[in-house]
């Protein structure tokens, strides 16, 4: 009989995953950004996407707020880390599949926070785009 290996967090996640669910320095709640998407799962969990974008439509900063689980905020904090310094453009074509692949381990029970995340940050995008704040 095949002996199951035990999942072990820290090991068997991938870097990258454990960076993202770990890092703080962009989740902050910024009243001020012109541009905000929120989405809310039926999981319960929220994510709320603050973008600045300056004149030649470039993210300059890109800060986040979660309600939720670990994987929540890693997928959110992998849209930070993936979107600030492009151009809107470029920020569309960020998918949840682009945030699963990025972290690497996200648990296929758990890809609905990829999606979650990238949700929030179309509707940020949107107001961009439109010119109406969410």
């Amino acid at each position: 009989m095949e002996k199951i290996k035990e999942f072990n967090f820290w090991n068997d996640n991938s870097r990258n995953f454990l960076e993202m669910a770990y890092r703080t320095d962009k989740q902050e709640v910024l009243y001020d950004h012109p541009h905000t998407g929120k989405n809310i799962g039926d999981c319960g969990d929220m994510v709320e996407i603050y973008l600045s974008v300056n004149g030649n439509n470039i993210i300059e900063t890109i800060t986040y707020n979660v309600v939720g689980c670990l994987n929540t905020n890693a997928c959110a904090n992998t849209i930070s880390f993936l979107a600030e310094g492009r151009n809107v453009d470029e920020a569309w074509e960020i998918t949840p599949q682009t945030v699963i692949d990025f972290l690497e381990t996200l648990p296929p029970a758990n890809h609905h926070c990829a999606e979650l995340a990238v949700g929030a940050l179309y509707k940020a995008l949107n107001t961009v785009t439109s010119g109406k704040k969410e």
